[in-house]
């Protein structure tokens, strides 16, 4: 049999090489708010040497995507997204789907594995068709996983993961408090956070107690009603995530040695955000017994691999609020600004 007639079909990567080849995404042209985004024909990215390029199943909206598409605050323009305008058209971060092609350098990683992390959103976005991405920012899919639930984990679930581990040290029997908890990182931190054997409370608004209590929180308060500032409860961790709250009220929730995490935060000005808040508490941590951190998340494969084992355990899911599609993504944009998600929302790109 003469098999040098015997092709495969090409893949994306493959067929790029004879020639640009077009996908859809998500693109804007300038700093705006979610009426600036387009549903447009654009190139597939070439995968470097030491990148992998993924055919994109789904991927996760998380804050960051906000950020960015907005430009602000305006000091993140500095690291990397461009001053006036966007470097890149695309946005989105974290990616589930399919190995298409990888560089001469990547190990570990084949076409075909199914794998879920972070692409390279200061040049290529997820919300596409084809998403670069590091090899040691991506990680086997679990078994018992969708495509849908592992894009709602990556940054969202790495975050709650190092807040909790790294920087809030936690401890089985600690008393947690999470503010926040039914947003993308507070629906992980609270079922992270019992999965390191803690008691947890949650805060969040009216409508979300109940989803809150459902992923193990031992208490939930709504701030609607309580300001937890006034309450006579200690805690050996709190999580503030995207708060406003002063820093002098909420030490107030911590023991005499415990620690307070700032992940994220929304108030501040349109320059540096939650920044000024958060150095101002660092810096008061100094002088006393209490200590107050605050981190940038290390997107990495070993600790997408060990949320994958939490995953496979079923010691954590993702709380998918709804699934959207590439073309109704703006108004996902405008639910997540609004503060209408519950968890998360998904964005499915292909099958």
């Amino acid at each position: 049999m003469d098999t040098t007639a015997i092709r495969s079909t090409p893949t994306a990567a493959e067929d790029s090489l004879t020639g640009p080849r077009p996908m859809k995404a998500i693109v804007r042209e300038d700093y705006s708010s979610a009426d600036g985004l387009q549903l447009r024909d654009i190139e597939i990215p070439q995968t470097g040497h030491d990148q992998v390029l993924v055919r994109v199943c789904a991927a996760g909206l998380d804050r960051g995507a906000w950020h960015i598409m907005t430009g602000r605050p305006y000091l993140m323009r500095l690291a990397g997204f461009g001053l006036r305008k966007p470097k890149n058209l695309t946005l989105g971060s974290e990616v589930a789907g399919v190995v298409e092609a990888v560089g001469k350098n990547v190990t570990g990683l084949r076409p075909g594995d199914k794998v879920f992390g972070t692409c390279l959103g200061t040049s290529n976005g997820s919300f596409a068709e084809y998403a670069l991405a590091r090899a040691n920012k991506l990680a086997l899919m679990p078994a018992n996983t969708s495509f849908e639930q592992a894009a709602a984990v990556p940054v969202s679930a790495l975050t709650a993961l190092q807040a909790l581990r790294d920087h809030g040290r936690v401890q089985a029997g600690q008393r947690v408090l999470i503010i926040g908890a039914s947003g993308g990182v507070g629906t992980f931190a609270v079922q992270i956070a019992k999965a390191f054997g803690a008691t947890v409370t949650g805060v969040c608004s009216t409508p979300k107690m109940d989803m809150v209590q459902s992923l193990g929180a031992d208490k939930v308060v709504d701030y609607t009603q309580t300001d937890i500032t006034d309450t006579n409860e200690r805690y050996d961790l709190v999580l503030d995530i995207g708060g406003n709250r002063p820093v002098s009220r909420l030490r107030r929730l911590l023991t005499g040695n415990g620690t307070f995490v700032f992940v994220g935060g929304e108030a501040g000005d349109q320059w540096t955000g939650g920044l000024g808040r958060q150095l101002g508490a660092m810096l008061v941590s100094r002088f006393i017994r209490q200590r107050l951190v605050t981190f940038i998340c290390n997107e990495n494969s070993k600790d997408l691999q060990t949320l994958a084992q939490l995953l496979e355990a079923r010691k954590i899911t993702p709380v998918i609020d709804r699934v959207s599609s590439l073309e109704n993504l703006p108004d996902a944009m405008r639910d997540l600004e609004a503060g209408r998600v519950r968890g998360k929302v998904v964005v499915t790109v292909s099958t």
